[in-house]
C-alpha cells in the first residue's frame, strides 16, 4: 500500500489574545465565507470586520483562559488516532490541516509531501457536512491539487461526512447518559442538541445538505441512546441580519422553560472538540439564558475529545476508507446534492450577541458599514453596538 496518511482537517483557533485579530482577518479573508463582487475589497472588508470585532471576541476568549483548546485537542485526537491505527494493525502518520490558523492546511500538506506519503485519507472533524466547513476545506485541497504535480502522485480519498458512523452514534449516546444518570429523574430530563447554524439561504438556494445530516444525526444518536427523554433540535452562533436555520438556541430554551422544563441537559452536536462555541457560548451565554428563564438545572454534554470510542469511531473510518474505492474531491459535491456556491442572503433583522464563530455572515451588513463609514466619517457598527 505504501507509505499511508491520515489527514484531520478542522478550523484552527487563535491561541493567545494576540492571535484574535489575525484569525479574524484569515476567516473573512476567505472568498467562500464571504463572497464579493468585486474581490479586490476582501481583504480591506476583512481588516474592517476583523478590527471590529477583536476587542469582543478577547473578552470571550479570555473568561476560557486566554485562548482556543481546539489545536491541543485535535493533536490529542490524532495521536490517539494513531495509537489506535497500530493497534488494527495500519501503520499511518497523521496531519493536522487547520483552515484559520496554525498548522495551516498548506502546511500539513507540505509535510505530507515531504514525508513522501503514497496513500492519503482525507478525513474532516466535522461529522456532518456544510459548504462552509468541510467544503471550504475541500476546495482549498483541490486548488493544491491542481497546482502542485507531486500532490497528483498520491493516491487520496476523501470521506465527505460521518454522521451515520455507529462508534460515532455509541461515544455521543454513553456521554449524554451520563450526564441523565447524574439527574435525580433522568427520564424527566429534556434533551437539547445545538448545533451550529448556519444562513438558511445555504440550504435553500445553494443546496446543503447540513440541515439535512444534522436532524438525521440527532435521531440516530436518540435511537442509540434509546432513553425516554423528550428532545429539542435548535442552532447557535447565529450572527448578523439574516436569517439562519431555525428555531434559534437562545430562543428555544426559553420557550422549553416556560414550558415547565427544569432539567435541560445540552448536547453540542456538530462539534467533537471543545472550544469557544462549547466553553463560551454554552457553558456562559446559554446557561444564563436557562437560568433567567427558571431552568436551574443546566447540564452540558462534553464534547468527544479523545473518548475512546469515538477514537475507535475515527480509525474504523480510515480503515475503511483505504479499503474502499476512492472518492476525490471533485466528486464530493456530485455526492452532497450537487452543492452549489454561496448564494445571495435572504434578509431578516435581529442581531445576537454570541462568540466568535467561523461561518458568520455578516458581509453585506460590514459592507454597507464600509460605505456609511467612508460617506460620513461615523461607524454603523459603532453606532448599534454589535462588533
Amino acid at each position: 500500500m505504501g507509505r499511508v496518511g491520515v489527514l484531520l482537517l478542522n478550523l484552527g483557533g487563535p491561541e493567545k489574545l494576540e492571535d484574535v485579530g489575525p484569525f479574524l482577518f484569515n476567516l473573512f479573508s476567505d472568498p467562500e465565507i464571504i463572497r464579493l463582487p468585486f474581490p479586490w475589497l476582501q481583504k480591506p472588508l476583512a481588516w474592517f470586520i476583523a478590527s471590529r470585532r477583536t476587542k469582543k471576541s478577547q473578552e470571550n476568549y479570555r473568561k476560557i483562559g486566554g485562548g482556543s483548546p481546539l489545536r491541543r485537542i485535535t493533536e490529542a485526537q490524532g495521536e490517539a488516532l494513531k495509537e489506535q491505527l497500530q493497534a488494527l494493525g495500519q501503520d499511518a502518520k497523521i496531519y493536522i490541516g487547520m483552515r484559520y490558523w496554525h498548522p495551516y492546511t498548506e502546511e500539513a500538506i507540505a509535510r505530507i509531501i515531504q514525508d513522501g506519503i503514497e496513500k492519503l485519507v482525507i478525513l474532516p472533524l466535522y461529522p456532518q457536512f456544510s459548504i462552509s466547513t468541510s467544503g471550504s476545506s475541500f476546495r482549498l485541497l483541490e486548488k493544491l491539487w491542481q497546482q502542485d504535480s507531486r500532490l497528483q502522485r498520491i493516491e487520496y480519498t476523501v470521506i465527505p461526512s460521518w454522521y451515520k458512523q455507529p462508534g460515532y452514534l455509541q461515544a455521543m449516546a454513553e456521554l449524554i447518559a451520563q450526564e441523565l444518570d447524574q439527574l435525580p429523574n433522568a427520564d424527566d430530563a429534556h434533551i437539547f442538541f445545538s448545533a451550529h447554524g448556519v444562513p438558511k439561504s445555504y440550504v435553500e438556494e445553494a443546496g446543503d445538505p447540513y440541515q439535512q445530516e444534522i436532524e438525521e444525526c440527532t435521531y440516530l444518536i436518540m435511537q442509540t441512546l434509546n432513553r425516554p427523554n423528550a428532545y429539542t433540535l435548535a442552532y447557535q452562533s447565529r450572527v448578523g441580519p439574516v436569517e439562519w436555520l431555525q428555531p434559534y438556541t437562545e430562543d428555544a430554551i426559553p420557550e422549553l422553560a416556560a414550558k415547565g422544563v427544569k432539567d435541560l441537559v445540552v448536547v453540542p452536536i456538530s462539534f467533537v472538540s471543545e472550544h469557544i462555541e462549547t466553553l463560551e457560548e454554552i457553558d456562559l451565554e446559554y446557561r444564563e439564558i436557562a437560568q433567567e428563564a427558571g431552568i436551574h438545572n443546566f447540564r452540558r454534554v462534553p464534547a468527544l475529545n479523545i473518548h475512546p470510542v469515538f477514537i475507535r469511531a475515527l480509525a474504523d473510518l480510515v480503515v475503511d476508507a483505504l479499503k474502499a474505492p476512492s472518492v476525490k474531491l471533485s466528486q464530493v459535491y456530485q455526492m452532497k446534492k450537487k452543492v452549489k456556491i454561496y448564494p445571495p442572503e435572504g434578509w431578516e433583522w435581529g442581531i445576537t450577541t454570541s462568540a466568535e464563530v467561523w461561518n458568520g455572515r455578516i458581509a453585506m451588513l460590514g459592507f454597507i458599514a464600509l460605505v456609511i463609514e467612508l460617506i460620513t466619517g461615523h461607524g454603523l457598527l459603532h453606532m448599534v453596538g454589535i462588533l
